[in-house]
């Protein structure tokens, strides 16, 4: 198997295995903390601009599986990984994480150590990095990570929202509109198995929205920073044009997006949450949750927007999510859908619904 490394802009080189597609990759150097779900985090949206590293020491085991994906690609830039299985079990087809990989034109490395690589993310921040062939020198490429620009400085969330506006009326009770920033399709699947959906390109100003009268609107997760100005321009726009006017639920950027809107502050953190093993104290209870994103709001802000940080993370107190005073909206920092992860906070979808029969009234 070719050999390779993975360069980090401290000046750090792991060398590994190549697996996956023959190519270089660079971009934020971040870890996820689940044991499986590594196809589905592949598939997140949330993840475009990234290169992923799996803290769970073998990926691949349980092969590809039709229908975990959450989109039509791979997102992350790259993968990296202790070992890579390449026997996996056949009980889902046996097709393998490398050839998923190959598929999408995404080069992995395994055979690094993972727990020191995390133990230094952990320590020093998400970081810049790269994957590359051994034939490139480290030092060639520690050149070039440090005059690239981090990838949220681009507008990620215009590359993975959808271009067109699409309906799906299946004679529910209630519609949703949905506007887009990368959305996971099993946001999507929960939210058609309750209601209308129409969901909107990022983009879409609320005038346009108001013309399909949706009941409600969500605004989804999403890759990169939420106070980039192509965002402020347009998701946190169209909310603060709608968010008196319909009830509102954001899930993870849109989290970010709604508290913008309202006038708070959101910051990036040193390393972000990404996994499905988050713990969020919320009305008296605990939840193990599902969570990707690495900017977070400001709690210190929230003072003067009528937003109440009504849930906090257990283990470093971060905001987990929102309400309004007197508005009816409401949002969480992570993913009640879970896909990978628990289904403990699923209720969320149809408090969504409570919250728009009772804004019919």
């Amino acid at each position: 198997m070719a050999r390779g490394y993975l360069v980090l802009e401290d000046g750090t080189v792991y060398e590994g295995s190549l697996f996956g597609y023959r190519s270089s990759a660079d971009g934020e150097v971040v870890f996820g903390t689940g044991m499986s779900g590594y196809q589905e985090s592949l598939t997140d949206p949330s993840f475009r601009g990234q290169i992923l590293v799996m803290t769970y020491p073998l990926a691949g085991d349980y092969g590809i599986v039709d229908g975990y994906s959450q989109s039509d690609r791979v997102h992350v830039r790259g993968l990296v990984v202790r070992e890579n299985c390449t026997e996996p079990t056949d009980m889902y087809g046996g097709r393998t994480l490398d050839s998923f990989l190959k598929e999408n034109k995404v080069p992995g490395i395994s055979g690094i150590d993972t727990r020191d690589l995390v133990i230094k993310l952990r320590d020093s921040g998400s970081m810049k990095g790269a994957i590359t062939d051994s034939d490139v020198p480290p030092d060639e490429t520690l050149k070039k990570l440090k005059k690239m620009p981090l990838p949220m400085a681009g507008n990620l969330v215009g590359e993975v929202s959808c271009k067109e506006i699409s309906v799906s009326d299946t004679g529910k009770d209630l519609t949703v509109g949905v506007i887009d920033c990368g959305t996971k399709s099993a946001i999507i699947d929960d939210l058609s198995s309750r209601f209308n959906v129409i969901i909107f390109p990022y983009d879409t100003p609320a005038d346009v929205i108001l013309e399909y009268r949706p009941d409600g609107i969500m605004v989804t997760n999403g890759p990169g920073n939420p106070s980039h100005k192509s965002i402020l321009d347009t998701v946190v726009k169209t909310e603060k044009d709608l968010v008196s006017r319909l009830p509102m639920y954001g899930i993870c950027f849109g989290s970010q997006t709604l508290a913008l809107a309202m006038g708070a502050r959101t910051y990036k953190m040193k390393f972000g949450h990404r996994g499905n093993n988050q713990p969020v104290k919320f009305e008296d209870r605990v939840y193990i949750t599902s969570q990707n994103h690495g900017y977070a709001v400001d709690a210190d802000s929230l003072d003067g927007t009528g937003l109440i940080a009504d849930q906090i993370n257990v283990n470093d107190g971060t905001v987990e999510g929102c309400r309004h005073r007197d508005l009816p909206v409401f949002s969480t920092q992570y993913h009640p859908e879970a896909k990978p992860g628990p289904a403990d906070t699923l209720f969320l979808f149809d408090r969504f619904g409570k919250v728009m029969r009772e804004a019919r009234l």
